[in-house]
């Protein structure tokens, strides 16, 4: 008896061991089921802390951020530039916390860098060729997304790469269509995950949402192509080079400070969905239906420049935190990712200027201190335990709101103002 209950106990283990070795992963979720999600939002994500990229973020430090950013809902992360130690690094970080932790969950969306001939160098560039180094960065995606694919579920074939003001790189639509067709004809071979996405993750015009120019054939079939479209819209950019939609009316200039910084940030928001709805609009009227997400949109909290106290004043920590609460609320009642930009600040994007904007985009500074956007995270003890460069989470000002409010400034009246909707 006891020898029949031996055989018995020793197969219903055997039995649970196979069920749970097979048992599907539900953190291996496809890119249709995460993309649109409001449980699955999105982040841009670079993990440099230093005045230079070529000081790589350790695996260790990664896995910091992933927490970091984990605690804060965050499910996608966006990052670029493939043939970088750190995608690599990143994913490996990934799989490493997702055996530890049974509730970790985190995909990637990769992204392929595409530049034109001669890009980065002394020579003559030709906007009409492509690099020689395009294939090195797609076949480097390609690696990563086989190796990877319960992690990777998008691939973006070039970051901005045809937008005619990256006049240093830019490519013509030709050039990002081919190497989408490429993607896709693995797909279909089994050479890539078959519920892998597509896409390029570029500016609203360069997808049809602007002017007339963008509107070639190319980008017709790149729009027929891809699985669906990441679109880049930056308000904030144009508050300085198409201001037309940015300061307070004249009739505005008796409210409050906060009335009319607030009315102006609900001015930007309706901005970028504008530019969202028109590329829409052109997709469709290609009698293309498929999804359009934002690939990156963002707000700087500092800038000496443009966007400073001596440009347009728009850069602060209150005007970035109602942008991100007001492109946040926007996206997740249209079901539509947002990839912010971005998640940490990074010193390396404008190293010859620590006060210039690009440096300061991110929702936690270099010291470790939450911006105003996180506060009532920290309130909330979400980053409890949780540490970045050995350095608790806290806040900027010391949490003191009058402090913050000292450091910013309403933006100009503006007679000729244009609203957007």
């Amino acid at each position: 008896m006891k020898y029949a209950m031996y055989i018995w106990i020793f197969t219903f283990f055997i039995v649970v061991s196979c069920h749970e070795k097979h048992r599907p992963d539900v953190r291996n979720k496809s890119a249709a089921q995460i993309l649109g999600n409001p449980t699955y939002h999105a982040i841009s994500y670079g993990g440099y802390r230093e005045t230079s990229r070529d000081i790589q973020p350790t695996i260790a430090e990664l896995k910091e951020d992933l927490k970091i950013l984990h605690s804060m809902g965050i499910r996608i992360l966006r990052t670029y530039n493939v043939h970088l130690a750190e995608a690599a690094n990143l994913l490996a970080a990934i799989r490493e916390m997702k055996k530890e932790d049974p509730d970790f969950e985190m995909y990637m969306m990769l992204g392929a860098w595409i530049d034109c001939k001669n890009a980065w160098t002394n020579l003559p560039v030709d906007h009409n060729a492509e690099s020689e180094r395009n294939e090195t960065e797609i076949n480097r995606a390609v690696e990563l997304t086989n190796q990877y694919p319960d992690i990777v579920k998008i691939i973006a074939v070039g970051n901005e790469a045809m937008v005619k003001w990256a006049a240093s790189y830019y490519v013509q639509p030709s050039v990002i269509l081919k190497w989408v067709n490429h993607l896709q004809t693995l797909k279909k071979e089994g050479k890539l995950p078959k519920d892998l996405w597509v896409t390029s993750s570029d500016n609203f015009a360069s997808w049809g949402g602007g002017g007339s120019e963008y509107h070639v054939e190319d980008l017709n079939n790149l729009i027929r192509a891809v699985d669906y479209i990441s679109m880049h819209t930056y308000p904030m950019h144009d508050t300085h080079y198409n201001p037309d939609f940015w300061g307070i009316k004249p009739s505005e200039v008796s409210w409050t400070d906060k009335q009319k910084i607030d009315t102006v940030m609900v001015r930007a928001r309706d901005y970028a969905v504008y530019q969202y709805n028109n590329v829409v609009k052109y997709m469709k009227s290609l009698s293309v239906d498929k999804p359009v997400h934002i690939g990156e949109t963002g707000w700087s909290s500092f800038s000496n420049y443009n966007y400073g106290d001596d440009g347009s004043r728009a850069c602060d920590e209150y005007k970035s935190a109602l942008y991100f609460k007001l492109i946040s609320e926007w996206s997740d009642k249209n079901n539509v990712s947002c990839f912010y930009f971005e998640a940490f600040d990074e010193q390396w994007k404008d190293a010859k200027n620590p006060h210039g904007s690009e440096n300061h985009f991110g929702l936690i500074n270099l010291k470790s201190e939450a911006k105003y956007v996180l506060w009532d995270l920290v309130d909330k003890g979400v980053f409890k335990g949780l540490t970045r460069d050995s350095m608790p989470i806290t806040k900027t000002f010391g949490g003191n709101f009058d402090s913050l409010w000292k450091s910013i400034k309403v933006p100009p009246v503006n007679d000729t103002l244009k609203l957007y909707k």
